[in-house]
């Protein structure tokens, strides 16, 4: 979408590997932007020099032998969730976080099982169909903060999408 969410993730992760250098964080995005992942790493910032969790030959996620940046793809995520909790990350960033808006789903589930200091989630379109997208996505960002998925729909979506409340909206 052109508004510098790899660059900006980046710079942050370059930041958060040479203060902690101990603590791998994880890239999670979906397997057509992979690539891209690894050509802006490669080419904006080699230090984080990133291993690639994906296909059928993929190395073991071994705790103390990780590089500065794990990338991995959603389906993976979804796939080996216990894989990816048994790491305690720096940052997880999810790519295209849009992808988690169905809190119901096993992509959902594994993303806010994660262990992590920080988490991120860079995307344009945050709600795409219903306002309890956002809810989703702010519940792996602040888990809690909104409020159970519930009430989060009887205090806001339901008053703002179906009666017009502008006074919830804001």
């Amino acid at each position: 979408m052109g508004l510098g969410k790899t660059h900006q993730a980046m710079a942050l992760l370059l930041t958060a590997a040479r203060e902690d250098p101990d603590r791998p964080s994880l890239i999670v995005c979906p397997t057509s932007v992979l690539d891209h992942w690894e050509d802006k790493i490669a080419e904006h910032a080699p230090t984080l020099a990133p291993m690639r969790y994906h296909g059928l030959t993929r190395e073991a996620l071994s705790t103390g032998t990780l590089p500065p940046v794990v990338l991995t793809t959603y389906a993976l995520l979804a796939r080996e969730a216990e894989v990816f909790k048994a790491v305690e990350w720096n940052y997880v960033v999810l790519d295209e976080a849009q992808n988690i808006k169905n809190p119901e789903t096993q992509t959902a589930k594994g993303a806010k099982a994660l262990s992590a200091r920080h988490r991120l989630a860079l995307t344009g379109t945050p709600i795409e169909n219903r306002l309890a997208e956002l809810w989703s996505i702010m519940d792996f960002l602040l888990p809690g903060y909104l409020g159970s998925l519930r009430a989060f729909r009887r205090d806001f979506e339901t008053p703002i999408v179906k009666n017009g409340d502008r006074r919830r909206e804001a």
